[in-house]
């Protein structure tokens, strides 16, 4: 009997870059990878979207548009270029509105775009619903999406088979138009025997000529014993990705799927050796990228604090950044409780963002003390219904601090009575700015907002993370141990997971035979260098590391209790920092475009 032949989709170069590198890759870095696995008879690619859209103007400074119409040209004219969507949130910080949501499908069509796989966090259907159909009306297909993951122990209500069975059944009976189903794990931790029982049953609802879809991650050690579960399920199409960015956070790697399903009834059809050389290749165009540790490991703790693989780097990048890389278990750890009473939304972006923010905060600020914005929001249900009720006291509490009531609307129906949002309000900021009025830079705006128009001016920075920079980080660390350069002679140092002898002669270090000054130079002062002025008697500190977006208001003006001072990115989502009183504020110790760490002075107020 004939094997059957399972298709996959090459992830490498979108799910990959989120889940090793934060997403932050130069397009001519990994063009070559691209063609190389083309020559290898790879043909359907994800080639954007997800965190691949924003990422290259927060931190690449490049066009997400012209990477995709290179990807096209690299890859062929007949590849199958699939990207990713979020529902009503598309490829943006937040949920859309309605002309956005269809100049999202309309841009990606015209930029070489193929297929989009879409879904929403929540499973709320009426989130796919009108996605759905601007995706299918520009032409394009329509793979939408059920989110799964695991529930900590003793949690019952959704995520079952059962539960996955019906929300199909809603999309089936909501007429969302679409050419594929995939069921998609981002944190890897359903288990084998549910995966089996979720694709099951979905094969006997859907018609035989529907393409199944199953996608997970290795992070929490079991993706390759659920891709065989969904296989012999009856699952069509897996994904699949490659070294280095395979394994760990990532997909399971096409080679070691290969081996996985020698001496079975299941092939996926690859000329092994042209899959070897063409990652030998990817690995060449990423040696210079420095490689998180985590992100090749498996972590045991997963399955209770479903952490996804393209969330777990990005946050553990930005602990690491701010000297809070210590908290990360215990943070881990958090997600338990803020999951368990968040109601069961599926930690996949934007969600587990919001989950990890919420655990964030209640490690550092002390549980429940401080709501995130997007947890708060989730559970008053601005981003439509969770699968089940959130816990009421919860509710009440994020009610009370945010002064928000509880909302029955769905997001469109906000998002469109938002005057603020949509492409009107981007045109309007695209003309007073002088950037040319086209439908590219419009939707930048509508959905990267400061970032977009950032990056339109020329201003956006590099924020790329190299071997080199780390080594260097690291040895400047060095510098400051050895007193500022003072001390002398060999010196052991961890850079990147790896141990390393480093030669210290006062105030150079050399390592692999290159040199470095490792001086340390005169303690630089918090603030902007100035005399505070008498009567400062509160300052506005930092309630997390972050990225300054925003100086809402200027020095010397009065502001009242919960105005707006400062607008900073935080775990990938923005939010607001708001002066605890009346009063004056006299200046401010940051600008835009600063890193801060938790707890730093960001301005100072006379009360």
């Amino acid at each position: 009997m004939a094997k059957k032949k399972i298709r996959f989709m090459c992830t490498a170069f979108r799910d990959g870059f989120q889940s090793v590198y934060g997403a932050r890759v130069k397009t001519d870095d990994f063009l070559p990878a691209v063609e190389a696995s083309r020559e290898a008879g790879i043909n359907w690619f994800e080639a954007g979207g997800g965190a691949r859209f924003q990422a290259l103007y927060f931190y690449s400074n490049e066009d997400a548009f012209e990477m995709m119409d290179r990807f096209r040209e690299t890859a062929g004219p007949d590849a199958d270029l699939q990207t990713l969507a979020r529902g009503v949130n598309v490829v943006g910080l937040e949920s859309q509105s309605s002309d956005v949501i269809k100049a999202h499908a309309d841009l990606f069509s015209r930029h070489g775009i193929t297929t989009i796989r879409n879904f929403d966090a929540l499973n709320d259907v009426n989130n796919l619903i009108y996605s759905g159909q601007c995706i299918a009306n520009a032409g394009l297909k329509h793979q939408v999406v059920v989110s799964m993951m695991e529930l900590p122990p003793g949690c019952s209500g959704a995520h079952d088979a059962a539960f996955y069975e019906k929300t199909l059944r809603q999309i089936l009976d909501a007429d969302i138009p679409f050419d594929s189903v995939c069921f998609k794990d981002a944190s890897g931790t359903s288990t084998p025997s549910k995966v089996y029982e979720t694709i099951k049953a979905a094969r006997k609802m859907l018609p035989e000529d529907v393409m199944l879809h199953f996608h997970t991650h290795e992070t929490a050690g079991i993706g390759g014993l659920c891709y065989m579960s969904a296989i012999e399920a009856g699952a069509d199409a897996i994904d699949l990705s490659m070294a280095p960015a395979s394994g760990g956070t990532c997909q399971t790697d096409i080679v070691t799927m290969w081996h996985i399903l020698r001496g079975t009834d299941y092939t996926i059809d690859v000329d092994i050796d042209k899959i070897i050389t063409a990652e030998d290749v990817f690995r060449d165009c990423m040696k210079d990228y420095f490689l998180p540790p985590e992100a090749t490991q498996v972590d045991p703790m997963i399955p209770f604090s479903p952490m996804p693989g393209g969330a777990l780097t990005a946050n553990t990048q930005m602990l690491r950044d701010n000297g809070l890389m210590d908290r990360y278990p215990e943070i881990i750890r958090a997600m338990s409780e803020v999951v368990r009473k968040g109601g069961f939304g599926t930690s996949v972006t934007p969600v587990s963002q919001f989950y990890f923010q919420q655990a964030f905060n209640n490690v550092m600020f002390g549980p429940w003390k401080k709501f995130a914005d997007g947890y708060g929001k989730m559970v008053l249900g601005y981003f439509g219904k969770t699968p089940v009720e959130p816990d009421a006291e919860i509710v009440k509490l994020a009610s009370e601090q945010m002064g928000l009531e509880p909302t029955k609307k769905t997001p469109l129906e906000i998002n469109d009575a938002d005057s603020t949002k949509g492409l009107a309000p981007a045109r309007k900021i695209c003309e007073e700015e002088g950037f040319e009025l086209t439908d590219e830079n419009i939707f930048i705006i509508a959905t990267c907002k400061d970032k977009g128009v950032s990056y339109l001016k020329g201003n956006a920075r590099v924020g790329i993370r190299y071997k080199k920079d780390v080594e260097a980080e690291q040895l400047k660390k060095l510098g400051a141990t050895v007193g500022g350069g003072t001390g002398s002679g060999p010196v052991n140092v961890t850079v990147g997971g790896m141990s390393y002898t480093v030669n210290v002669d006062g105030g150079t270090a050399t390592i692999n035979g290159k040199t470095y000054n490792i001086g340390v130079g005169d303690a630089v002062s918090a603030t902007d260098g100035t005399a505070a002025p008498a009567g400062v008697t509160e300052p506005i500190a930092a309630p997390m590391p972050g990225l300054i977006i925003r100086l809402c208001v200027e020095p010397g003006t009065a502001v009242q209790e919960g105005q707006t001072l400062v607008i900073m990115e935080a775990m990938k989502m923005e939010m607001e920092v708001k002066a605890q009183k009346a009063g004056t504020v006299t200046s401010f110790s940051v600008t835009a475009g600063d890193q801060v760490k938790q707890g730093q002075p960001l301005a100072q107020m006379t009360v």
